[in-house]
């Protein structure tokens, strides 16, 4: 049975993209079956990506037939277009199945994401924290009030004695935001000051990032005024999806003001 938090069911929550009730982040058990059933989502919206592109596309055209050699006539053979269409009409109802069985797991087994997530490798983890009122991260209204938005890499993750707190070392190569005017053949010294930390240290608890180790590539997003990440995304599969959002959403943040 899904975790329910003030009569909010995690897993459906997930599928709906409801925001979280007041209070469901203080939640452990809630908040980790909350996470698990979006990466399941995540997964399952691909494949039925994959089953709308297999159906859209029409078959190749048939090759005209060659010219029969002066020979005996033998029966010719089916024609290949419709061994195209009946691969292809197996490949979507393959795919088919294959998708309602993940619905199907995600709806009877999903009260068992908590225990699953620990096990889920650092790269297929997208955690989101933002108490923006409900305001998605990578959207315009959380990039407008943001002071970081940046992948980097995981240099260091070490654990706070005593605690389940991890400090981690991120090393930054790519900056959303603060946005950094482009100074053609400016000098070095010039532009000291305008750049963001090439390196940032954060805290965080170790069940926000579960497995995250040295090496993994990580976005995250601050707030502005904050001095901690209140999204964290890890692995290059998750950081693909929320990178798409954030570049697509940053021509109408540089419109708008936080407020």
């Amino acid at each position: 049975m899904s975790t329910e938090h003030d009569g909010a069911d995690a897993l459906m929550t997930a599928i709906t993209g409801e925001p979280l009730p007041p209070g469901a982040r203080e939640d452990a058990a809630f908040l980790a079956e909350h996470r698990a059933a979006e990466a399941d989502l995540a997964v399952l919206r691909e494949q039925l990506g994959l089953i709308g592109h297999a159906l859209a596309e029409p078959p190749p055209a048939t090759p005209a037939p060659e010219p029969a050699p002066a020979l005996p006539v033998r029966p010719s053979p089916r024609p290949r277009r419709r061994a195209f269409s009946l691969a292809l009409g197996g490949l979507a109802v393959a795919a088919a199945a294959s998708v309602m069985a993940g619905m199907g797991w995600l709806m009877s087994g999903g009260g068992t994401g908590a225990a699953d997530s620990s096990s889920l490798d650092a790269g297929s983890s997208a955690e989101k924290q933002s108490d923006a009122g409900g305001v998605a991260f990578g959207s315009a209204r959380y990039l407008a009030c943001s002071g970081l938005v940046a992948e980097g890499e995981a240099t260091a993750v070490e654990r706070l004695p005593g605690t389940a707190t991890l400090r981690i070392t991120l090393s930054l190569t790519r900056v959303y935001l603060p946005e950094v005017p482009e100074v053609p053949e400016a000098p070095e010294e010039d532009a000291k000051g305008s750049k963001p930390d090439e390196e940032r240290v954060f805290v965080v608890d170790e069940n926000v990032v579960p497995g995250i180790r040295a090496g993994d590539p990580v976005l995250v997003g601050v707030p502005r005024g904050a001095d901690q990440p209140d999204f964290w995304a890890v692995g290059e599969r998750q950081i693909a999806l929320e990178r798409a959002m954030v570049t697509a959403s940053l021509p109408e943040a540089r419109e708008l003001t936080c407020g």
